[in-house]
């Protein structure tokens, strides 16, 4: 049976399931979006990017109700959004209603990707919590698995397919509007919002052995509960965070999330292939996914990351090459299997978990704002602009990926030099390593 800590911690992580869903779901249906309503090259790449600007604003305004309301009731209402967005899409005729539902499991996301984290990573015990925030990321995979697996499967059943894919989001919308309800408040919440004796029969629960010295460090770690981020004792938080989120999205993962059958189009492969090849890239990011979750608290983040880098200049090179000249080229695949591999590994499983750490208890939900407010107004950007250059350049498939090596070049500089290392270290610890008072 699962221990307390991880039953919960895995119940707030389906948000990250969702979030993955959301995101792949509509690359088996751009295409046929694109036909149905006309668009030109801009205006698809807008309406793929309406969830990731959805994403930015979810992601910019949800620290501050999780910081004034807690962080359960926020996840309830995340579950809502995802649950109207995928009825919203699926049953809509006007591209500007389809655009809007669009944008609310955007901001669904957004909102996600900053409390999920943020709530686990205050639930777990420090010798569990790279595993258990990395559930999150975990769940996020497997959501983009589950996606491409369905678009798989309902590529195939008429003209309203587009229709049953974004729509069979319902089901673990629903799930997870059931479940979140069970979970308790962030015990460091309640904390410090004054609310001592709830918190401590929950801490209790999560395995924390002396409860009344948890609750000291936790208030010996704030001097204000209403402090600024933007202060200079926080420089190195808000650096670490920002570029590591930039260098997520500057891989070019969510171009790939986003077009797979698109590229795998490009590359050749028919429609039914290019429909069938995502699953396999889905898979292989499930699995490295899972064992970097294996690794993450053994050998530190730090060392993901850099393997992660390697592997990636080197897969995305390849791939750059195989766009290089118009011939088709079907190792595309192993390609792009191979940089989701190490990004899975990596990135993929690091970036969350990172930065739900590294920001002090009195600034976590601003701190996590942030990080995933620049995580997703990279993606936005970079979302938006691949259909544009793919379509406008002959060699633009060459240009995207060798720009995507050239980025993780200098990610790998940046984490081999600057990032430090925070495994097996308690959030307080890890407050005054960085020297925040």
């Amino acid at each position: 049976m699962l221990s307390y800590p991880v039953r919960i911690a895995l119940i707030a992580a389906l948000g990250g399931f969702l979030f993955g869903f959301e995101t792949a779901v509509i690359s088996g249906a751009e295409k046929t979006i694109q036909e149905l309503w006309e668009l030109s090259s801009f205006w698809q790449g807008f309406t793929v990017a309406s969830s990731l600007i959805g994403t930015v604003l979810g992601s910019l305004i949800a620290g501050q109700p999780a910081k004034l309301y807690g962080r359960k009731k926020v996840l309830i209402a995340i579950a809502i959004l995802y649950l109207l967005s995928a009825i919203g899409c699926a049953s809509v005729s006007a591209w500007i209603l389809f655009v809007s539902f669009r944008f609310i499991g955007g901001i669904a996301v957004g909102a996600s990707s900053v409390v999920g984290p943020m709530y686990i990573s205050e639930i777990a015990p420090a010798h569990l919590r790279g595993r258990l925030a990395g559930s999150f990321q975990l769940n996020i995979v497997a959501g983009i698995f589950v996606a491409y697996l369905t678009n798989f499967l309902f590529a195939g059943i008429g003209e309203d397919s587009w229709r049953w894919m974004l729509g069979v989001m319902v089901i673990p919308a629903s799930v997870f509007a059931l479940l979140v309800r069970t979970i308790p408040e962030s015990p460091r919440w309640l904390i410090l919002n004054d609310r001592d004796a709830e918190a401590i029969p929950i801490m209790n629960r999560i395995g924390e052995t002396n409860a009344q010295q948890a609750i000291d460090d936790i208030r010996n770690s704030v001097s204000h509960h209403a402090e600024k981020l933007f202060q200079p004792k926080f420089r190195k938080p808000i650096t670490y965070a920002v570029i590591l989120a930039m260098f997520n999205q500057l891989s070019g993962i969510n171009a790939i999330i986003y077009y797979a059958p698109r590229i795998f189009e490009m590359a050749g492969f028919d429609k039914a292939q290019a429909y069938l090849q995502p699953v396999y890239i889905g898979a292989a990011n499930l699995l490295f996914t899972l064992l970097a979750m294996t690794m993450i608290d053994r050998f530190g983040r730090k060392t993901l990351l850099l393997i992660g880098s390697v592997g990636m200049i080197v897969f995305l090179g390849l791939t750059a090459m195989a766009f290089s000249s118009s011939a088709p080229d079907s190792n595309v695949v192993i390609y792009l299997i191979g940089f989701i591999a190490f990004f899975g590994f990596s990135q993929g499983a690091v970036i969350w978990v990172f930065i739900s750490e590294i920001f002090p208890n009195s600034v976590r939900s601003q701190g996590g704002s942030l990080g995933s407010f620049t995580h997703w107004i990279m993606a936005a950007i970079i979302s938006w602009t691949f259909p544009i250059i793919v379509e406008g350049s002959e060699r633009g498939g060459f240009y995207s990926f060798l720009f995507y090596s050239l980025m993780m070049l200098l990610h790998l500089v940046f984490v081999w030099k600057v990032l430090p290392e925070t495994k097996g270290k308690s959030l307080e610890a890890i407050q005054k390593e960085l020297g925040i008072d």
